[in-house]
């Protein structure tokens, strides 16, 4: 493969499946978030796959916004660094849970079991600073926020298809309506904003392919044709 500038957006794009898929697939099998979860094999697994996927999240988000940079402009600039600031906070969060957290269960259980819960919002008497308003703000609400924005610019450029686009939007906007569900359960509100997010990412990878099967055979009748072969 020719390394240009069209192919490295477009395998940045593909990064984006596998990370939708263990977006959605790691909800169901999740470790409860509790301090004897944190160093279990389970949890190990988990919390590395998330790292993993959390990469691969902010890697396809850039290739996304740029191939449509110049059809979304400063708006979706704006959407792109939002969205992109809570998947990059995301990824420090999950290294944390992956590889900080569990040499600290045994001998620091009462911050383990406040930095387990960060996420919703249960740190207990343990003074964690400034943490818990950096995960609401920088990852809650950008998540939020950014997914709701770009949705929008994706979907008003039209490059990329417009089903995802709108489910990422939708999928954003409802994402609060998840604080009403019981915490084992609020892990399912991922779900749409995966599935969106890796269908994208194919859209994006696949679109350079679809764009060559459709000038071979144009090509190909050319040189077959009278005209070509004078």
């Amino acid at each position: 493969m020719k390394i240009t500038s069209s192919n490295l957006i477009r395998f940045s794009g593909l990064a984006l499946v596998p990370a939708g898929i263990v977006f959605a697939g790691i909800q169901p099998i999740h470790p409860p978030d509790v301090v004897e979860s944190v160093t279990t094999t389970a949890w190990a697994v988990i919390t590395s796959l998330k790292f993993v996927m959390s990469v691969l999240f902010v890697v396809g988000i850039v290739g996304l916004y740029a191939r449509q940079a110049e059809k979304v402009g400063v708006f979706g600039l704006v959407a792109f660094v939002v969205l992109a600031t809570s998947w990059t906070l995301l990824t420090c969060f999950v290294f944390t849970e992956a590889f900080v957290l569990p040499p600290l269960a045994g001998t620091a259980p009462a911050f383990v079991d406040a930095a387990l819960g960060i996420s919703y919002g249960h740190t207990g008497d343990v003074n964690l600073g400034a943490l818990p308003t950096i995960f609401s703000v920088g990852v809650g609400i950008t998540y939020m926020l950014g997914g709701l924005l770009f949705g929008i610019a994706t979907f008003r450029a039209g490059i990329l298809p417009r089903v995802p686009a709108a489910l990422l939007a939708i999928a954003a906007t409802l994402t609060p309506l998840a604080a009403l569900l019981p915490h084992a359960e609020q892990r399912y509100a991922a779900l749409p904003a995966a599935f969106a997010l890796a269908w994208l990412g194919y859209a994006l990878f696949s679109e350079r392919r679809a764009s060559t099967a459709q000038v071979a055979p144009a090509t190909a009748s050319a040189q077959l044709s009278p005209a070509a072969a004078r």
